[in-house]
């Protein structure tokens, strides 16, 4: 399959490309069908870069936002996948739904700790358990979309009804407007 001007292959045959938390595990293998993975050059990676590079339409790649949210003495982490040409309404939308007094993009250092991913790999395949995953509602039209592969040099192509297959998802308008 290509998008792009990649071509992705299935993630069966190619999982040494992802992070080793990225993998067909997370998933039912019913939808084994649905993910696929690419090489790309590490230097292309973050998104905006990715898309010119590689002749992705920012409708089809995605951004995995890691939130640190506060109330009190409380810290917890969630992810917010959004479409490359979209921005997501942290400070409204996921805030309140979080129940948090304070919500901001979690520090980088803490972010890949926590993931065990590489920045500009993120991907919400293979995260803690009880991390909340919201994916923008208009993420849901798309037939594929292009996530993280947890490193910097893959890209996975998935379904994004394959998503509601992982812990904690749940789909809403996320959208900054």
């Amino acid at each position: 399959m290509n998008i792009g001007t990649l071509a992705f292959r299935p993630i069966e045959v190619n999982d040494s490309l992802v992070a080793s938390t990225v993998s067909l595990e997370a998933f039912d293998s019913a939808i084994a069908d649905d993910v696929f993975v690419a090489a790309v050059d590490p230097e292309f990676s973050d998104t905006s870069v990715f898309c010119e590079h590689y002749q992705v339409e920012p409708g089809a790649a995605t951004n995995c936002l890691v939130v640190e949210a506060r109330r009190g003495q409380k810290i917890w982490y969630s992810v917010c996948l959004i479409l490359a040409s979209d921005s997501a309404d942290v400070n409204g939308v996921i805030r309140k739904k979080l129940g948090a007094r304070k919500v901001s993009f979690a520090p980088k250092d803490v972010a890949l700790e926590l993931t065990g991913m590489e920045y500009g790999g993120i991907t919400p395949i293979g995260l803690p358990a009880d991390w909340d995953i919201y994916i923008d509602e208009s993420i849901m039209n798309q037939e594929f979309i292009v996530i993280g592969g947890g490193v910097r040099g893959s890209k996975v192509a998935i379904r994004p009804m394959s998503l509601l297959e992982l812990p904690n998802v749940q789909v809403l308008d996320i959208k900054r407007t």
